[in-house]
């Protein structure tokens, strides 16, 4: 049966909490989780949700856990996630409170543990498409139930952090064909990936990145003001826009996806010489192949 975990992010996670679910945590070997998931049904659907910044925000993009995140949805038998953030724009195009579903990824992270792969077995998985091509139209077929704009595919940045960019860097991202910058959809899309999970992304504009710089005679403080305003605005859309794609996600739920079998054909060691310990390292992850 399919369940459907759904990740916060900044703006997003607190108001995906639902009455009367159940919290759940799960022993990883990769750590602990950013805080309590709660497991719960909503329209006919099982349901995971993780806040990514743990409670209260209080994890930045780089201090994650990743890799026992993604671990955790798997164990508790997420066959699809869908992840949120905010975004900044580097497109004219993508204005503040419109909704992006992107299909494409940079990754410049360099302090983030980016594979669950590390030890017992050699793995590659494809990520050609980032994206589950399934989700990502699920996602985009309910566009109709928000009163925004809701733009089909982009290329996502995903910067370090946490310092934002330099107008260099900025300017330097949009010639690299960047259409938005943010901070933590990798390495989530590529281990979702690695545990075949189907995975999928609804980013909130909040405000354009500073290669367009923001009106004289605004100080920072009413910066700020306006950025929050546009991110609460999103926010309200990327809600109608994922409770919607619940709503109807049994219309997908049976539909495989090219991610619930990316290990097939990823896993290069000699079945031989992989040691029992792997199976008993990686639990869910390898449990079909080994």
């Amino acid at each position: 049966m399919a369940t459907l975990g759904i990740i916060g992010g900044s703006g997003l996670g607190q108001a995906l909490g639902a009455e009367g679910g159940e919290p759940v945590t799960v022993s990883t070997p990769f750590g602990e989780h950013s805080g309590p998931i709660v497991r719960t049904r909503w329209a006919h659907t099982n349901i995971v949700l993780l806040n990514r910044h743990g409670s209260g925000h209080t994890l930045g993009p780089s201090a994650v856990n990743y890799r026992a995140n993604i671990y955790a949805l798997k164990a508790l038998g997420c066959t699809h996630v869908i992840a949120s953030g905010a975004v900044g724009s580097l497109r004219e195009e993508l204005a503040p409170r419109h909704l992006v579903v992107p299909d494409q990824i940079i990754d410049k992270t360099h302090r983030r543990r980016g594979t669950f792969f590390e030890q017992y077995l050699a793995a590659h998985v494809e990520l050609a498409s980032p994206f589950c091509p399934v989700l990502r139209k699920h996602l985009l077929d309910c566009g109709d139930a928000v009163d925004t704009s809701v733009h089909d595919g982009g290329t996502y940045v995903c910067m370090e952090g946490p310092a934002f960019s330099t107008r260099a860097e900025s300017e330097m991202h949009r010639q690299w064909g960047g259409d938005l910058i943010g901070m933590t959809l990798m390495p989530e899309a590529k281990l979702a990936r690695e545990a075949e999970i189907a995975y999928a992304a609804v980013c909130l504009v909040s405000d354009y990145d500073c290669w367009r710089p923001a009106p004289g005679d605004l100080d920072r403080h009413e910066l700020l003001k306006e950025i929050i305003g546009h991110l609460s605005a999103a926010t309200a859309n990327a809600l109608a826009l994922i409770k919607t794609a619940v709503e109807r996600f049994e219309r997908i739920a049976e539909k495989p996806s090219p991610a619930h079998s990316a290990l097939e054909l990823a896993i290069w060691s000699d079945r031989a010489s992989i040691p029992p310990a792997a199976r008993d390292h990686y639990g869910p992850l390898v449990s079909k192949y080994l």
